[in-house]
């Protein structure tokens, strides 16, 4: 197999192969209607859907929004214009008309899984990730496993899109771009030796070691518009919206109602391919990046490994009495720091493990990798999953803001986390009662 760039190769899957749906001169056949002016509407409609794929096709984005505009305004109830003009707002980087326009094109087909896909990007694009994950949950089974992970991922939860890659990875249906989304799902949550391996079995590991380089670009972007700009190869632009008359729902013009158009062909477009040594598409920053946001939703219960086992004391440890501390550590400022943050009812969870046992091994490694969260006391809250009971370690209690601003920071010392609402937390099991830990 080619060793063609992977970022590029994920891109063709999720964008390229399967979402840039266009339409063809001989697909624009114009609906019988009685009404000369109707007729007359469905038939420039028609023409000027044809400039607009043609425009696509040429990479001209800005003049395939101003004809697929005009083909819309005439027949507004027409599914494939709508497809075309939203996909000539992603493709010149308007995510809040492109987000609009693809949610117009779902309610007219609902079970339209290319749509539900691009209109998760333009969610993330946006940086709302609870309302990606739901769009791409709501139309799980009209998405490509091998896209919806690497969407997921995209959306915040890189741990759901391994679990939902890996056995299709292993499976018969396994594939090259399955492989490599799966790869990218593991860079995107930090597991870069894992990234590795699966990368590795359609690369050389020269190819490999150039590819984790651009991933480790990739995954720490200056906002979430910026990933899915470079991922689309766009350049963000500032953006008004999807204009008031092109709305779905927008009054009908007082002279005819639309004329309903037949819906247009797809064209298959060819994945765009990079030669080995090419650099990985950078698109460029946005004029006014912001933070990458954090989820405030809860993925998939994932088990998280432990690579140090956590050593029991012998005996009772001795403190010594009398101590006096002249001047205070950082860490002790940063727990102090934590302790003053605004409360509410926000948590950060931290993961899900096997027991309570093992997510205390985690919440030691959690505080000795963030020590703010030394100041904090950890809950814990029994669930049930597919696998079994598993045990949910969080450290809770801040506003929503705070909550964020502590899980991006974790995150940043190289933690995994997200934000929710309280579910029913406690405190945790070994605060409350002795906890024997199994010998490793």
């Amino acid at each position: 197999m080619n060793t063609r760039t992977f970022l590029t190769l994920s891109l063709s899957g999720l964008i390229l192969g399967g979402t840039m749906v266009g339409c063809t001169a001989r697909g624009m056949h114009v609906a019988a209607a009685s009404d000369r002016a109707a007729e007359r509407d469905a038939r420039v409609a028609g023409k000027e859907g044809v400039k607009a794929v043609r425009a696509l096709q040429k990479q001209d984005a800005a003049a395939a929004v101003g004809f697929a505009e005009r083909a819309v305004a005439l027949a507004p109830r027409d599914a494939g214009y709508r497809m075309v003009l939203a996909e000539s707002y992603l493709k010149s980087g308007r995510f809040d008309s492109a987000r609009a326009a693809y949610g117009d094109v779902l309610q007219l087909t609902p079970g339209n899984g290319k749509a539900a896909l691009n209109l998760a990007l333009t969610q993330i694009a946006s940086g709302d990730w609870m309302g990606a994950r739901a769009t791409l949950g709501a139309h799980s089974r009209a998405i490509p496993v091998a896209d919806l992970g690497l969407a997921t991922a995209l959306a915040g939860d890189p741990a759901g899109a391994v679990a939902m890659l890996t056995p299709v990875a292993r499976s018969g249906e396994g594939n090259a771009k399955v492989r490599q989304n799966l790869a990218l799902s593991y860079a995107l949550a930090g597991e870069w030796q894992m990234a590795r391996v699966v990368a590795a079995a359609d690369m050389s590991p020269a190819d490999v070691d150039a590819r984790m380089e651009q991933w480790a670009v990739f995954a720490k972007p200056g906002s979430s518009a910026q990933q899915v700009a470079t991922l689309l190869g766009v350049t963000p632009r500032a953006d008004a919206g999807l204009p008031v008359a092109l709305a779905l729902n927008a009054p009908v013009p007082v002279g005819g109602a639309p004329v309903q158009a037949a819906t247009p062909e797809p064209v298959a477009q060819a994945p765009v391919a990079l030669a080995a040594n090419s650099p990985a598409p950078v698109a460029k920053p946005a004029p006014a990046p912001t933070p990458l946001k954090v989820t405030f939703a809860a993925p998939r219960e994932v088990v998280q490994p432990l690579p140090a086992p956590m050593i029991r004391a012998r005996g009772p440890i001795k403190v010594a009495a009398g101590v006096v501390v002249q001047d205070v550590p950082p860490v002790q400022r940063l727990a102090h720091a934590a302790r003053t943050l605004p409360t509410g009812d926000w948590y950060v969870q931290l993961g899900a493990f096997s027991n309570a046992a093992v997510a205390r091994s985690g919440w030691d490694q959690a505080t000795r990798r963030f020590a703010v969260f030394s100041g904090r006391q950890p809950t814990g809250t029994p669930v049930a999953a597919a696998k079994g009971r598993l045990y949910r370690l969080s450290v809770g209690g801040f506003s929503r803001e705070a909550a964020a601003r502590v899980c991006r920071d974790y995150r940043a010392k190289g933690g995994t986390c997200f934000v929710r609402r309280e579910a029913g937390d406690r405190l945790a099991q070994w605060l409350r009662t002795p906890v024997q830990l199994a010998a490793r």
